[in-house]
């Protein structure tokens, strides 16, 4: 049986952000993840269509999608895919080193994917996990024109998608769930274009998500805000940016 940690901290912007320092802060959830033994649920999202290239993408794969490469580009910590990021809302979920929730990082899409469908589904939104991995070769630039087993779908449609990194045993995940498709991604149509028989996707839908995952992984949810000391690390990372996304 998993052992759950003792509290996760649970943070919820409904304030949008710039990409630069969405991503600054995922790290710095990584690094208290790693420092302070501290799990942390984020749901956030952003102020304006901007591209995450995955951790191992190069720069140039966005040449390959011009409405893409228009885009204000970051770099994520997890792997994958480029994802434009737009009418979406996006999660961040760190685990310390020590935790006995999963015995596997893959597990771990299970807890959290598991909840969002079921959440979803008492929604009144028709969604699924996909239960099987196409791999194409070469491989999609953007990550939801790719299919892994993990993936919630609506129909056909991957509407939500999720990658993970390691740094010094802590485990960070994170994943988009796209509301409605961007301009610079028409062909990814979101969970509300795809039901539209159903409600939006509201705030208090997204809390509710959110503690049902935080019940997935510890004993106890605390509704939480940033450190001073998280929010210093941040605005450094998010001056580091520019240098990470020119790598590879």
């Amino acid at each position: 049986m998993p052992e759950l940690l003792p509290e996760c901290r649970l943070i919820i912007e409904d304030q949008p952000r710039s990409g630069a320092w969405n991503m600054a802060l995922d790290e710095t959830l990584l690094e208290s993840a790693i420092e302070r033994d501290c799990c942390t649920l984020r749901w956030y999202r952003w102020d304006r269509a901007t591209a995450s290239l995955g951790y191992f993408q190069g720069h140039a794969e966005l040449a390959r999608d011009p409405q893409v490469a228009g885009l204000p580009v970051v770099r994520r910590l997890s792997g994958g895919g480029t994802i434009v990021h737009d009418h979406e809302w996006t999660y961040c979920l760190t685990l310390p080193a020590g935790q006995r929730v999963v015995h596997q990082p893959h597990e771990l899409y299970d807890i959290v994917h598991g909840e969002i469908v079921a959440g979803l589904r008492e929604a009144g939104f028709e969604v699924r996990l996909r239960g099987q991995t196409v791999k194409a070769a070469p491989e999609p630039v953007l990550c939801f024109s790719r299919q892994d087993s993990h993936d919630v779908v609506s129909g056909v449609h991957k509407v939500l998608g999720s990658a993970q990194r390691r740094r010094k045993g802590a485990l960070l995940q994170h994943g988009s769930l796209i509301l409605r498709a961007s301009s610079a991604a028409a062909q990814h149509p979101g969970i509300q274009d795809l039901n539209p028989q159903a409600s939006e996707v509201s705030l208090s839908l997204i809390e509710r998500l959110g503690t049902s995952i935080a019940r997935g992984v510890a004993d106890r949810t605390v509704r939480s805000s940033w450190t001073s000391e998280e929010l210093s690390l941040a605005g450094k990372l998010e001056l580091d940016q520019p240098r990470r996304v020119s790598e590879r």
